[in-house]
C-alpha cells in the first residue's frame, strides 16, 4: 500500500452522506463538510443501533464555518444540540463538524447527518483497518 494515499489507511469518504447511516465500529470519527451556496445549511445528527432505534445526538457545540472557495476558518461555538445552523450566513456557506464515536450513547454505534440543502460529505477517519482504497468493501465501511 503506498504511503501517498490516505484512502483506505487514514480515512474513507461518503460524497452524499445525507440521511446515511454510517457504522463507528472501525472508526474512531467522522467529520461532516456541508456546502450549501446561500450559506442557510441546517445540519441535523442522530445515532442509531445499527440504523434502527433513531434518537438525536446532543453533541454539536463546536463547528467550523468558512466560504466555499477562499477565506479562513471561524469557529462556531454553541450549547451542545443535536442541530447546528449557519443561520442564512450569506458569506460562510461551508461548514465542517466532527463527531467522535466516543460521543455516542451506549449500545449505539451509527452516525447520521442530515442537511435541510446543499451537500453533505462524510470523512471517515482514524480508521482501525488500514486497506489499499481499492480494497475497501464499501464506502460505509472500512
Amino acid at each position: 500500500m503506498s504511503d501517498r494515499l490516505g484512502l483506505g489507511r487514514v480515512f474513507n469518504v461518503i460524497p452524499a452522506a445525507s440521511g446515511i447511516h454510517i457504522p463507528m465500529s472501525n472508526a474512531a470519527a467522522v467529520s461532516f463538510v456541508t456546502f450549501e451556496d446561500d450559506g442557510s445549511t441546517i445540519l441535523t445528527l442522530n445515532e442509531s443501533i445499527d440504523g434502527a432505534s433513531e434518537q438525536n445526538l446532543v453533541v454539536i457545540d463546536t463547528a467550523h464555518k468558512a466560504p466555499g472557495v477562499g477565506g479562513s476558518w471561524t469557529k462556531i461555538t454553541q450549547t451542545a444540540a443535536a442541530t447546528i445552523d449557519l443561520a442564512d450566513d450569506t458569506t460562510n456557506d461551508a461548514m465542517v463538524v466532527t463527531i467522535s464515536a466516543s460521543e455516542l450513547s451506549d449500545t449505539f454505534n451509527s452516525l447520521e447527518a442530515t442537511v435541510d440543502g446543499g451537500i453533505c460529505i462524510a470523512i471517515i477517519h482514524d480508521l482501525s483497518v488500514k486497506r489499499a482504497g481499492e480494497n475497501l468493501a464499501s464506502n460505509l465501511t472500512n
